[in-house]
């Protein structure tokens, strides 16, 4: 429920606070899931070559062995003879052979037990339900009332889809960042506008996987991160990553890799499902992830990027981000440091891999929590309009200091820009020995 939404952002927001850390929220929308409704048992075994009827006519809870009802009322109008229909994740695989009215008649080509609403999808994509429903609408309502970081969009076509959501997020005087969930396969087909009109993606393998197979889709999450990357976009891979933890308090191999080559790729980010939300040992199942990325974040070969190399720069803000984490890269700096009002820098910088922390300094609450999902990028509650502007470096380093993060003689890069609080406004880049620095140096 709404209320619960906004118990639970709350709760997240003391506990980072009485922690002193930084947690960013997202609103995942529930979409346009297609899903079969109900059987009066609860179940069924669908046995193979069995007919099986779809039908959008069905009351919801009359289901049987032989048809079951649909949530989706256009399903008649978008499948035709021929086309193969996935219900549960591609456990149970029909084949059209008819449609008359508001059934649609499939042969049973993988059977097994099924039980009551479960998603439905058609291989290759192509059912044309719209991404927000009425209930989305309102989500994004409370989603920016309870202060979401985030909006995740399930099921987006195309850039409308996501163009639409910011639309209705501003109209609720909100500035929410927005992802796009990849999910259906004619997605794909758009993705640089989907990119481009949205702040990040989620590669949603479960039912992206469905609709364009499984063989296809360790190639297109590799091709899909690399695409966001040099969109300036952050990527979130996700689904199954540690399924098997739901039950075991240990991941098979096979995850413990899974994991790791998203990092490998790339991603900025793997997220956890089940195995938080409903499986048995949720904190087990966080430990054994972060492990797994931190080790392989140490891999050496992630620090040879040459990102935007030959590009040209069309912002100075944009420029100095780029030139200052090839210079930290190249002289060997522990930290890079960021004064920034929106965080714009810090995922620049992130984009590029080189094993550096990028310390992101601003006084934004909004900013601080929505860095948090950009590769190697750590918030730092800063407010540079209360600090003489001839001491923020050396104030930055000693709270790095502080920290640990970094120590005396080591090197450090710096950005800020001249006028304080303008944003897009970084255009001075330093590159800083630890306890060298004097009181009163400024860029």
């Amino acid at each position: 429920s709404h209320d619960s939404h906004k118990r639970r952002i709350d709760q997240l927001r003391a506990c980072s606070h009485g922690r002193g850390t930084q947690v960013g929220a997202i609103a995942d929308l529930q979409g346009p899931k297609i899903r079969i409704q109900r059987f009066r048992g609860g179940r069924v075994e669908l046995r193979e070559e069995a007919s099986f009827t779809l039908d959008t006519a069905i009351p919801p809870a009359d289901g049987d062995e032989h048809r079951v009802g649909v949530t989706y009322v256009d399903l008649p109008k978008d499948v035709k003879r021929g086309d193969t229909l996935f219900i549960d994740d591609g456990r149970i695989v029909l084949e059209v052979k008819r449609v008359m009215g508001t059934s649609v008649e499939c042969v049973v080509r993988v059977g097994g037990p099924l039980s009551d609403s479960k998603g439905l999808n058609r291989a290759g994509g192509g059912l044309s339900a719209g991404a927000l429903t009425s209930k989305d609408r309102a989500d994004i309502r409370h989603a920016v009332d309870i202060g979401a970081d985030y909006i995740a969009v399930s099921f987006p076509r195309n850039a409308a889809d996501i163009e639409e959501a910011r639309r209705l997020i501003a109209e609720s005087n909100g500035n929410c960042g927005v992802i796009a969930k990849i999910e259906r396969a004619e997605a794909l087909q758009c993705i640089d506008e989907i990119l481009r009109a949205s702040d990040g993606i989620m590669i949603a393998r479960g039912d992206l996987g469905v609709e364009i197979g499984d063989a296809a889709l360790p190639p297109v999450q590799k091709r899909l991160i690399l695409q966001a990357r040099n969109a300036n976009r952050l990527v979130i891979t996700a689904t199954q990553m540690m399924e098997s933890m739901i039950a075991n308090q240990i991941p098979t191999r096979a995850e413990v890799f899974d994991v790791a080559n998203a990092v490998l790729d790339g991603t900025d980010a793997v997220m956890l499902s089940a195995e938080t939300s409903v499986g048995n040992y949720p904190r087990k199942a966080v430990e054994a992830m972060d492990r797994i990325c931190l080790e392989t974040e140490t891999q050496w070969g992630l620090r040879g990027a040459d990102y935007r190399i030959d590009s040209a720069f069309d912002r100075i803000d944009e420029a100095i981000a780029m030139s200052t984490v090839y210079a930290a890269n190249h002289i060997g700096a522990k930290a890079i440091l960021a004064l920034t009002e929106t965080g714009a820098t810090g995922i620049w910088m992130s984009r590029v891999l080189t094993g550096i922390p990028i310390f992101a300094f601003t006084r934004h609450p909004e900013t601080l929590r929505r860095v948090t999902l950009y590769r190697g990028v750590y918030p730092i509650n800063f407010d540079v309009t209360h600090t003489d502007f001839l001491r923020v470096n050396r104030e930055m380093i000693d709270i790095l200091l502080e920290r640990g993060a970094v120590h005396e003689d080591d090197i450090v890069v710096i950005t800020k820009g001249d006028l304080r609080g303008k944003q897009g406004g970084t255009n001075g880049m330093k590159i800083v020995r630890v306890g060298e620095l004097a009181a009163e140096s400024a860029l």
